[in-house]
């Protein structure tokens, strides 16, 4: 078991108004598996996976990272977890205008224990070719798919995606969706994608359903689907 948590609550304050991100949710995730978290806007899919990685802190209730109790780990204890374990894809890109897609790559590299090299990662998500173009010469895709190359590596134990193709048009996100998917075959990293899109959930191993803070179903695929047979 890679990721358990135990009664886990997130409450933000704003002023006089109190924002329940999250109610008591228990969860396990297991090396090697693709999990889709599931919900729509404002469902705590978000705050979880920052939680998980180390991004954020709970407000109650227990998070453990095998051995590693995340719940009480100082500043320093969560970025050294951030650093040697996990990789982060976001939305939006984060590229550096100014480096190549190979340049970006290797920033990550040099921080990392057990890296990947920056060849190997963008061959991983189907980039040898543009390794020497700079962002403004990729497309969204292109540069999503450079953001999933930084994230993997340094070799990451879990992969936590927010939204990977939330600003792409479908026949774009299929090809960022096959990169993740290849990258969980071949590196066997823990792999989590949270979505609003269901069509996504085919992809998965397991489906975490997500609404109000709380985990409202879970569902594991006896089969997943090909990421060339999901359709929008």
């Amino acid at each position: 078991m890679v990721f358990r948590t135990r009664g886990l609550c997130k409450t933000y304050v704003v002023g006089e108004v109190r924002i329940e991100a999250l109610r008591g949710v228990d969860l396990e995730l297991y090396a090697g598996e693709l999990v889709v978290l599931l919900g729509a806007s404002g469902s705590g899919k978000s705050t979880l996976l920052n939680i998980l990685g180390g991004l954020d802190t709970p407000t109650a209730g227990e998070v453990h990272y095998f051995e590693h109790d995340l719940g009480h780990a100082d500043d320093r204890e969560l970025t050294r977890f951030r650093r040697e374990h996990v990789g982060f894809v976001f939305q939006f890109y984060n590229l550096i205008a100014s480096l190549t897609a190979r340049e970006n790559v290797a920033i990550v590299t040099e921080i990392a224990s057990r890296p990947l090299t920056p060849e190997r990662a963008l061959a991983l998500v189907g980039l040898t070719g543009r390794a020497d173009h700079f962002p403004s010469q990729l497309s969204g895709g292109e540069q999503q798919r450079v953001a999933i190359a930084r994230a993997i590596a340094k070799n990451p134990d879990v992969l936590l995606c927010d939204e990977p193709t939330g600003a792409l048009d479908s026949q774009t996100g299929l090809l960022v969706l096959e990169a993740l998917d290849r990258v969980n075959h071949e590196l066997g990293t823990t792999t989590v994608v949270i979505t609003h899109n269901v069509v996504i959930a085919g992809m998965a191993d397991r489906v975490i359903h997500l609404s109000d803070g709380r985990i409202t179903g879970i569902k594991r695929n006896l089969e997943r689907r090909p990421v060339q047979e999901l359709k929008w």
